[in-house]
């Protein structure tokens, strides 16, 4: 299986990019709208398709990138029935699975966070995605979008502890540089909810945290129960990042605009006077067997 866990430094948001090689689907989960590129590039240079976006909740810190990567990619936008949210192709709810290629994930809800949370479990339990219910040594916040700290104590117990202790958890968020973590480690180490920690020590120290409201709160929650879509077809067409329109483009993962040699000729044959080709070849390679573009100025690297 191709697994990916890439980081928005702005939101300090994890997306995880998982494919199934002999088919080639993927999947994304929790994907930004700003690193879109980024994600459609690295599906494409790994000769993936994507199949579908899905969500662990209606985030508050960012806006997700579901909506402009359908658009894309014609990937289907997945989330939890229990979030509100309009415009998915599908809703999931309790023991769903979500099918890329030969692999499954399963649905598990797990509010607390927000009341539309899931967790996702790969289907040999060897890891698992939790949003921002359980995170790395702590828990999402519950103070805000109708969190419930009691129920969040339910939900990493019934839903995340009962999985394998050597599964491997992998949260919407961390903000101290850490990736991974485990079930029998948060098990034991958590200083929130590990250990013997009950429900009432819990609850009690969530509604004590006095942390401020996410920045973006007030515009990502309403783009996000939206799926991501802009709230008219004119914001949508200017909320779309334009690609350069000097040459046939392709961005690439490593973040650089290349020239994509498909349709090129005929973008030269139509923009003639505009386009000056450089070949920086050798001569005998500029006159040899493959020779060289029409018009097309000879000045070798070594001169």
């Amino acid at each position: 299986m191709v697994f990916r866990q890439l980081f928005d430094p702005q939101s300090s948001t994890y997306t995880y990019l998982l494919g199934d090689r002999p088919s080639g689907q993927a999947v994304l989960i929790d994907p930004v709208f700003e690193q879109v590129r980024r994600d459609v590039a690295l599906v494409g240079e790994l000769g993936l398709t994507l199949v579908g976006t899905l969500e662990t909740h209606v985030h508050a810190d960012h806006v997700t990138g579901a909506w402009l990567l359908k658009q894309r990619t014609g990937s289907r936008i997945m989330l939890a029935k229990a979030s509100g949210a309009a415009g998915a192709d599908r809703y999931l709810s309790q023991d769903d699975v979500v099918a890329f290629g030969g692999r499954r994930l399963m649905v598990r809800p797990t509010p607390g966070h927000t009341n539309g949370c899931l967790t996702y479990v790969l289907d040999d339990r060897s890891m698992a995605f939790t949003g921002d219910c359980l995170m790395i040594r702590g828990a999402g916040r519950t103070d805000f979008q109708g969190g419930d700290a009691a129920a969040m104590y339910r939900s990493i117990h019934e839903q995340i502890f009962t999985l394998p202790d050597d599964c491997l958890l992998y949260p919407s968020h961390d903000y101290r540089g850490l990736t991974v973590t485990s079930v029998g480690e948060e098990r034991r180490f958590n200083p929130r909810i590990g250990g013997e920690i009950g429900v009432g020590d819990f609850t009690g120290y969530m509604k004590n945290l006095g942390l401020a409201h996410p920045k973006l709160m007030d515009v990502a929650v309403p783009a996000n129960l939206r799926c991501g879509q802009p709230e008219i077809d004119e914001a949508a067409e200017s909320s779309v990042p334009a690609d350069p329109g000097w040459a046939t483009l392709r961005y690439s993962f490593a973040g650089v605009w290349e020239i994509d040699p498909h349709g090129l000729e005929e973008y030269i044959g139509e923009h003639i006077g505009a386009v000056q080709i450089l070949d920086v070849r050798e001569p005998e390679e500029f006159t040899g067997p493959l020779g060289h573009i029409k018009d097309a100025v000879l000045i070798p690297l070594g001169e």
